[in-house]
């Protein structure tokens, strides 16, 4: 699956959501009738590594990532435990090969907020990831209305 169908793929079935570009990255946001100035992550693709954020090695041909926000109960059942906040530039102390693709794994980065990623999944791991992305939406909506009060 492409990085642009998982994009399409979260327009058309989200409700709510919006495309963000910014940072080297596509975001989707949950921002009905965009009631605040950016909305709420849901989820983002990056198809190429920051300043901050080179672990996934996403200068090779074709790497992409895609990245998700998980409540932290879901977290801890796919992965055993959170992460502490690894230093500016650094990586979260998980036994991960961040540059694996078609592998479900914590963020390189931001794990410690229950954030997830996967490069380049196949058609089959999009089966699985989807499930995740209700959720990750769910989240979202959750987070959306305790901000617009």
């Amino acid at each position: 699956m492409t990085a642009d169908e998982i994009i399409n793929y979260c327009l058309e079935n989200l409700d709510g959501v919006m495309l963000v570009n910014s940072w080297g990255e596509r975001g989707i946001f949950y921002n009905p009738e965009n009631k605040l100035k950016r909305g709420v992550y849901i989820l983002t693709v990056k198809e190429k590594d920051g300043e901050n954020d080179s672990s996934s090695n996403l200068k090779r041909e074709g790497i992409y990532r895609v990245n998700l926000g998980v409540r932290k109960q879901t977290f801890l059942n796919l992965f055993g435990h959170i992460p502490a906040r690894p230093p500016k530039g650094g990586i979260v102390d998980m036994d991960f090969d961040f540059t694996e693709t078609d592998k479900i794994m914590p963020h390189p980065v931001y794990g410690w907020m229950s954030w997830l990623c996967c490069l380049n999944p196949s058609a089959e791991t999009i089966e699985k990831l989807k499930p995740l992305i209700a959720e990750a939406h769910a989240y979202a909506k959750e987070k959306f209305e305790k901000r617009k009060i």
